[in-house]
């Protein structure tokens, strides 16, 4: 009788087998995989903000990517970012939508190029802790190049969820790795449910042992995740603290035009921050409400430089006269043009300024604009770049040591956590939204004001967040609303908020989870190349694996 049949097992036919093995996704199948892990990620952010969708979104996406060739690795990349850049930026279109369209097609090139380093660690026995890792290592990309965008962060789908309290523990890149392991974990159990094929080619499930493993560390991961619920990242509760102070946020609004040239119309703006002030400063008056320590205005609530400008000048220190007390006012400074949070004293004027470090690209600077002005109008939005600042700024007002970061800001933890390392107890975010909710879209202003909850948690301190539009918000240190505003509308909001002085774990230990996830993640991915160069040397060598076969099936053969 014949043993096996007869033929010569080719090196080529071997890779073929260990590259693509029978009965795993085809290509079509793995982009439409990749497709669908793209849209769940985004519908974990806000304005949907289904956060279980976080874990996911990455666990599709590695099942896409597991055991297939490198081009449709890089094609599936391709395809899950476009499905999640371009639901998760949509608010884009109010500014133009070639600008929408350039940067969700540049982040998902980006996007498609690392997840052929997910496709390498794929290979390693461990390969859901090293694509745990590799989200850390992909974040930490897109929030430094090509030009410093952290949007999209997995941690921070989770300000609603109880695993955001791991953030106070090591930062979003701790929560971000532990939702990410998560996927990793979850896409274990679903390819190992897969039939593996045999030597005859009868495909059979790997039975009920081959799945304990990755369903145990499913359940491990998983129960870890959600345990963030347990940590103590409010030390004192919502309440409490050894000092406490009344914060107020003005929303002022602005013109709802239906385009930008429109919409900027500085005086107005001004005026009717100026006009909500004073209706706060008459509710103190009557005692329904009681005196703030400070006053909270957004960014751009003047665009037109009040040291040049009497009449804008006169209109603030108006409004601060009648409240009484220090505002900080989101203003725009000429020569050089800067974006500021500039703390205005009642009888003093300007005391102190702070000024945006991270500035927007294609905003606040053009990036390429000698080529973008022969195909775009872009830049004659903004004629000239503004100066960024270069160190954190903490206010002292009494009690109150205020630090300030001015909208995108808020993304980047570095920046943050300077204020918070500097002696801020109490942190704001000046912000102007209505820019991105011209056709009534909250994207923008939700998902940061998600952010900004987050920074709550991670550094146990009170924010507030202060839009010409909304939403507006006071911010628990536990993360929690206080008070909050809706969109396109004038209003004022005030609460009292703990004064915290104390460090969280995540502050203490900085930037080093992230520095120790992309060393390890380098180290195996670097492992992993290796080994995959290894197995393609020994499949052509000619005494290398095809050449044992072929003996042996030559041998086989006079068996009978």
């Amino acid at each position: 009788m014949r043993l096996v049949s007869p033929g010569y097992a080719t090196a080529a036919a071997l890779g073929a087998a260990c590259e693509a093995p029978e009965g795993w996704l085809r290509p079509k199948q793995a982009l439409a995989t990749a497709l669908a892990g793209g849209l769940a990620l985004a519908a974990a952010f806000p304005p949907v903000g289904i956060w279980p969708l976080a874990a996911v979104g990455p666990a599709l996406l590695a099942i896409a990517l597991w055991r297939q060739r490198a081009r449709i690795a890089l094609g599936a990349g391709l395809v899950f970012g476009l499905a999640f850049f371009f639901p998760l930026l949509t608010w884009l279109v109010n500014v133009a939508w070639y600008v929408w369209t350039a940067l969700a097609v540049a982040e998902s090139v980006v996007f498609a190029v690392l997840c052929l380093g997910q496709w390498l660690l794929l290979q390693l026995r461990a390969w859901p802790l090293a694509v745990a890792g590799w989200w850390v290592c992909a974040e930490a990309v897109r929030s430094r190049w090509p030009w410093a965008f952290p949007w999209g962060r997995l941690a921070m789908s989770q300000s609603a969820a109880p695993t955001a309290k791991w953030s106070a523990v090591g930062g979003p890149v701790f929560l971000t790795f532990l939702i990410a392991l998560t996927g990793a974990c979850l896409a274990w159990l679903i390819v190992s449910l897969r039939p593996r094929p045999t030597a005859d080619d009868a495909g059979t499930g790997p039975g009920a042992r081959g799945q304990i493993a990755p369903a145990l560390a499913l359940v491990l991961s998983a129960g870890l995740t959600a345990g963030g619920a347990l940590v103590p990242a409010d030390q004192f509760g919502s309440g409490g603290g050894r000092h406490a102070a009344i914060v107020a946020a003005i929303q002022g609004n602005v013109p709802h035009a239906r385009n930008l040239p429109d919409q900027l119309r500085a005086t107005t703006v001004t005026e009717n921050h100026a006009a909500a002030t004073d209706r706060l400063a008459a509710r103190v008056r009557r005692g329904a409400v009681p005196a703030p320590d400070v006053v909270i205005w957004p960014e751009n609530s003047t665009d037109q430089d009040p040291r040049f400008n009497p009449y804008i000048f006169n209109v603030i220190s108006g409004a601060v006269a009648t409240i009484g007390r220090p505002v900080l006012v989101g203003a725009v400074l000429q020569e050089p043009q800067r974006n500021t949070g500039a703390l205005w004293l009642p009888g003093r004027g300007p005391a102190a300024y702070y000024v945006k470090r991270q500035l927007v690209p294609f905003g606040e600077v053009i990036p390429m604009r000698g080529l973008l002005d022969k195909v775009t109008s872009l830049p004659s939005l903004q004629p000239n770049d503004f100066t960024p600042g270069h160190r954190a700024v903490v206010f002292r007002i009494g009690k109150i040591h205020l630090g300030d970061v001015i909208c995108y800001e808020i993304g980047f933890d570095g920046l943050v956590s300077s204020e918070v390392a500097a002696g801020a107890n109490l942190l704001t975010m000046q912000t102007n939204d209505a820019d991105f909710e011209l056709d009534g879209q909250t994207g923008e202003t939700t998902q940061q004001l998600a952010m900004a909850r987050m920074r709550a948690i991670e550094y146990d301190r009170p924010v507030v967040v202060a839009s010409t539009t909304g939403v507006s918000a006071i911010i628990a240190p536990d993360g929690s609303l206080i008070a909050h505003t809706g969109t396109w509308q004038q209003a004022e909001i005030e609460a009292s908020v703990p004064l915290v002085t104390t460090s969280t774990l995540a502050l203490r230990l900085g930037g080093w989870p992230e520095a120790v996830v992309t060393v390890a993640t380098a180290l195996a991915l670097i492992l992993a190349a290796g080994q995959v160069l290894w197995r393609r040397r020994v499949q052509a060598s000619p005494a290398g694996p095809a050449s044992q076969v072929s003996h042996s099936s030559s041998a086989s053969q006079t068996a009978e």
